[in-house]
């Protein structure tokens, strides 16, 4: 097939956008390396509750006779410079277009699609994970480009639970058995909730979320309408589909955890969860227990990885987990190479000045505990 056999189009229209759901779930069964943050009812529903009137630029490659091979979901981002960035924002861990795995020209035809949307704006992709269909876009664009580190994320094996615990010492695995052993004698249980429970199921998620970190600094935006609204809109369906999974355990009938999990073919992600504090005064290890049922449940069907997602948070460390880095890459046409430039040298100065400040918060530690050093550092 010669890339004439391509035709492009670009979907500005809200409602066309909702309307491309079934053929959008096809190209992306056909794209193997996509996450679940590329699904149509976790985009839609973000630009839904996210996204600003007129913005939106989906961009669209197709077969002669129509078949979706390509998409790239895109908007205008608001700000003083033209900028193309994808669907999602700051809830979605891992961004990507999508690629039909049997269409190899689809990637230099969208890159020539991408070029033509974005006019004098620069394409700044964000949280982009390596060997995502977005890397062959890159490969293929003709024009400046930049590729930077994002969010670093943590992953492990997709194994049932006496796989992960080969992984850590001896001593720390006997110490998780013990723990696993009293939510057995608890007699916690767990239930994988159906697609008509999934509104009521999230609803007492992310009330035991909030409860969970009450005094502790929530995620604000966890706490908003339209959060709530965009996970209870994408969620059902994504469920229904075997794109995600809902969980609620349960201690004498009563739900004190729940978890949402994102899937796909090669990955799951816990996406968020909530536990009532009493957990914590029976001394239940809740991240524990969230892990060994996500390791059951996800170790089947042939996926690779079970992704602790973005974050280096203490209680992720304990398993030994492997860090991949997400990426930022930047594309721009020859006209906007200098807009290209200073969007890269401004990422580029705050991930100095981030790793600045905490390398001084590391000597001030270091120096604290020095013999003869008062807490303000004086001698």
């Amino acid at each position: 097939m010669t890339p004439r056999a391509l035709r492009t189009e670009i979907c500005r229209d809200e409602e066309r956008f909702g309307g491309l759901a079934a053929e959008w779930t096809a190209l992306y069964g056909r794209c193997s390396s996509a996450t679940p943050f590329q699904s149509h009812s976790w985009l839609h529903s973000w630009w839904l509750s996210y996204g600003r009137p007129g913005a939106l630029r989906v961009v669209l490659v197709r077969r002669e006779s129509g078949e979706l091979v390509a998409a790239a979901p895109l908007m205008r981002a608001g700000g003083p410079l033209p900028v193309l960035t994808q669907l999602g924002g700051t809830i979605t861990d891992f961004t990507d277009v999508l690629l039909d795995d049997d269409c190899p020209e689809a990637a230099a035809a969208l890159a020539r699609a991408l070029a033509r949307a974005a006019g004098g704006a620069v394409v700044d992709l964000r949280e982009v994970r390596p060997g995502a269909a977005t890397e062959r876009v890159f490969a293929h664009w003709r024009g400046p480009r930049r590729r930077l580190p994002d969010s670093l994320c943590l992953e492990l094996p997709a194994v049932p639970m006496e796989g992960l615990l080969e992984r850590i010492p001896s001593g720390k695995a006997q110490r998780v058995r013990a723990k696993l052993r009293k939510l057995d004698a608890l007699g916690i249980d767990s239930h994988v909730v159906t697609g008509d429970e999934v509104p009521a199921a999230l609803d007492r998620l992310l009330k035991l979320h909030q409860l969970q970190w009450q005094g502790r600094g929530v995620t604000a935006e966890h706490t908003s309408s339209r959060f709530a609204q965009h996970l209870t809109r994408a969620v059902r369906p994504m469920v229904e589909r075997g794109d995600a999974m809902v969980t609620e355990f349960r201690l004498a009938g009563d739900v004190v955890a729940a978890d949402l999990t994102l899937m796909s073919p090669r990955l799951a992600g816990g996406y968020l969860y909530g536990a009532d504090p009493a957990l914590r005064a029976r001394k239940v290890d809740v991240a524990t227990m969230l892990l060994r049922h996500g390791a059951r449940e996800t170790s089947t069907g042939g996926r690779a990885t079970l992704s602790m997602l973005r974050g280096t948070e203490a209680y992720k460390q304990h398993w030994r987990p492997e860090a991949v880095r997400n990426q930022r890459l930047m594309l721009a046409g020859r006209r906007t190479a200098p807009l290209l430039w200073l969007r890269a040298g401004a990422a580029d100065g705050r991930r100095w000045a981030a790793r600045q400040a905490r390398e001084r918060a590391w000597v001030g530690r270091v120096l604290a505990r020095l013999p003869g050093r008062t807490p303000n550092g004086g001698g």
